[in-house]
């Protein structure tokens, strides 16, 4: 799990998919005049170039953000956000969700990011500074299962692991069943590839027998290179918040343009 850095995959048609979504609900929430949480169990370094070797190496951000950047109008959050890092941190720069999340969110909600690997918590915790954010140097369910239920109470939590370790198919959907029975008001979004091999099959099973009520949308697209074997992206989200199944929708219809 430690050689994972997400550098070679920031900006590619998965991240839209996660961000464009993840944007739309922090965006929503923050409608109430009401503080929340934030947390992320998998935060990566929150900031990327993608005129970095490593980007530019699988060209995963030119066939994803580069191309799709249109699809999303100006008063989009995913947008606004965008537009802020681009002139803030330069036209190659790309957030990721914890900076998207500081973006969107206001001074008086919470931001809790959990960041494993040692390098890639040190580029978090620099691109975090200003932010006020608290970037944890731990397992990220660790984490999780430690905060919540979060103070304050509303909020959610993003979870987006590697998937390098295959028992993290197994392992998460115990993990999502204790937090739910710990925080049962959160919001909790867990992003997941579609694989040819199918290994994440059981996994969204056993999720949607659990939880029937949650938010399941998935996007198809060609591998980003002959031999890549996630042709999709998925998002599974309990206690989506109202109206986000039809913004899935209408992010769906582009995707299937792509195809």
């Amino acid at each position: 799990m430690l050689s994972y850095q997400h550098i070679y995959h920031a900006g590619n048609l998965a991240d839209v998919h996660k961000h464009s979504l993840l944007s739309w609900m922090l965006a929503y929430l923050t409608r109430k005049d009401k503080p929340l949480t934030y947390l992320e169990t998998h935060a990566g370094r929150a900031l990327y170039d993608l005129d970095a070797e490593e980007a530019r190496k699988t060209g995963e951000a030119a066939a994803g953000i580069a191309r799709t950047r249109g699809w999303f109008g100006p008063e989009h959050p995913y947008t606004q956000v965008l537009e802020r890092v681009s002139a803030e941190d330069g036209p190659n720069a790309y957030p990721g969700s914890p900076l998207i999340a500081s973006h969107l969110l206001r001074p008086s909600d919470k931001i809790h990011l959990a960041e494993l690997h040692p390098a890639e918590h040190a580029a978090l915790e620099l691109a975090m500074s200003p932010t006020g954010a608290k970037c944890h140097l731990r397992d990220g369910f660790e984490m999780a299962f430690a905060l919540c239920p979060p103070t304050p109470r509303r909020g959610l939590l993003l979870i987006d692991p590697s998937y390098e370790i295959k028992s993290d198919y197994d392992d998460i959907f115990r993990h999502i069943a204790k937090l739910h029975r710990a925080w049962n008001v959160g919001i909790i979004a867990l992003w997941y590839p579609i694989l040819k091999s199918g290994a994440h099959g059981p996994m969204l099973e056993a999720l949607s027998a659990q939880h029937k009520d949650a938010l399941r949308h998935e996007v198809r697209f060609a591998p980003a290179r002959p031999g890549h074997g996630m042709v999709g992206s998925g998002m599974f989200v309990l206690n989506p918040p109202y109206g986000l199944a039809e913004e899935a929708r209408r992010l769906g219809a582009r995707y299937a343009k792509l195809l």
